[in-house]
């Protein structure tokens, strides 16, 4: 019988579980969070786990030895240090995370071992790579050309839910949200290279109208021209890959950045309030904190900015309850305590694509394809079926042998995104595509 390793119990594990053990396929899952990958388990037979940390080195080596493939949903940071230990053992390994330059350099030696490591199967990136590549295929399959290509993606609280001045709430990876706020920007507009410091990110912003939820901010993210070489259209002239949020976060999180709220320098923070914190961040002291932090913005007091800062508390006499440590631990730590989903409420994905396509003949279209997927704590968030449940598929699909390449790949190609996108359908996961749309349906 086949069987699986999965490392890690966190947020997005649960519908893997589900769909592996429904499957009839055996599992090990090796995490510090035993209880709850008990629970994931919930009693069957094929499921077992251990309590198990990547502190314990010869443990991975022992657990990847025994299992047929294993299924890395740790922190990106270990991807390439599992991968190690599987190209020894010659075992395959599935990821949902970006490749990292150091996955990248285990292509030939996973290749003359015969495994595959495939990455960045899960949502977004995984459920957008996918989906572009159908109906790109589909351009060139025609003689046609990719003018220009957006890609906008983001987990978001359900409208009802969306109910804070930031409207937003972690359905995933908190930290990892906040993080993602430090990244720098790159993007290709119309034949333009365009470079977007961290600190102006959230400035960099447009608004996109999705059907049945209204309008929503657009911010970009990280380097979407790597994408041109990765989807084989080096013709465009545009090529952004966006997130969405709703109004207030881009406005909220653009304040802490100019605040230097996740900044990562340490310092003794112990006996100081949260309003003595802001008042040192925004590089003033006395009364009236937030008339002075609305100055220092150039924002109203009744702005989304330091709405949402009252929200957090940031304003407030309450005692931090750290010694040494950094803003973006004390903001981000605020930020969890506040916005978390809570277990009588949904969280949703939405996934947009937009092309631009030219052909031979003359003809101009624009295609889109829209995913909206709702979710809910209680069962599973669309966050965590949207992740887990592509990677799931894939595992199941290089276990019986219909996936059959090697090294280290993305699911780009046809014999990885049909099967998958076409089970994620039958599951209630699909995108909708749109062709023959006139050219006033582009963007920008």
């Amino acid at each position: 019988m086949n069987r699986v390793l999965i490392l890690g119990a966190g947020l997005v594990v649960k519908p893997m579980v589900e769909y592996l053990l429904e499957n009839k396929i055996s599992l090990l899952i090796a995490s510090p969070m035993k209880d709850r990958a008990d629970a994931m388990i919930n009693g069957n037979p094929l499921g077992s786990s251990i309590d198990w940390s990547m502190d314990d080195p010869a443990t991975l080596e022992k657990l990847v030895s025994e299992n047929d493939i294993t299924v890395s949903l740790l922190p990106y940071r270990y991807h390439a240090d599992v991968a190690k230990v599987c190209l020894r053992h010659g075992k395959s390994l599935v990821t949902t995370s970006y490749v990292q330059k150091e996955m990248l350099e285990l292509d030939e030696a996973a290749k003359q071992s015969g495994v595959l490591f495939l990455n960045e199967i899960g949502l977004d990136p995984g459920i957008d790579h996918m989906s572009a590549m159908r109906i790109i295929d589909h351009i060139h399959n025609q003689g046609g050309d990719v003018e220009e290509f957006y890609s906008l993606c983001g987990a978001l609280p359900a409208p009802e839910a969306a109910d804070n001045p930031l409207k937003y709430k972690f359905s995933w990876s908190p930290k990892g949200v906040v993080l993602a706020s430090r990244n720098s920007a790159l993007y290709l507009k119309k034949g333009k290279k365009i470079f977007i410091e961290p600190a102006d990110l959230f400035k960099d912003r447009f608004t996109y109208n999705f059907p049945s939820i209204g309008d929503l901010d657009i911010y970009p993210n990280r380097d979407s021209i790597s994408y041109m070489n990765i989807y084989g259209i080096p013709e465009t002239k545009t090529m952004y890959r966006g997130t969405f949020r709703y109004k207030g976060w881009c406005e909220a999180l653009d304040a802490m950045k100019a605040l230097n709220m996740l900044d990562d320098s340490v310092k003794d923070y112990h006996g100081m309030s949260y309003a003595e914190f802001l008042a040192e961040m925004g590089k003033t002291e006395g009364p009236d904190l937030k008339k002075k932090i609305a100055r220092k913005l150039r924002v109203s007091e009744t702005s989304a900015a330091i709405l949402s800062l009252e929200f957090l508390g940031f304003f407030s006499n309450e005692k931090l309850q750290y010694f040494e440590t950094t803003p973006f631990e004390i903001t981000s730590d605020r930020m969890i305590k506040k916005m978390l989903l809570s277990d009588d409420e949904r969280d949703m994905v939405i996934l947009q694509h937009v092309f631009l396509a030219a052909y031979p003949d003359g003809k101009r279209e624009v295609i889109k394809s829209s995913m909206l997927d709702f979710g809910s704590p209680s069962t599973n968030t669309s966050i965590a079926r949207t992740v887990a449940l592509p990677a799931a598929i894939a595992v199941r699909m290089i276990l019986e042998k219909k996936i059959e390449i090697t090294g280290v790949q993305r699911p780009v190609l046809p014999q990885i995104y049909n099967p998958v996108l076409n089970e994620l359908k039958s599951r209630g996961i699909e995108m909708k595509e749109e062709y023959g749309l006139a050219e006033s349906e582009m963007i920008g």
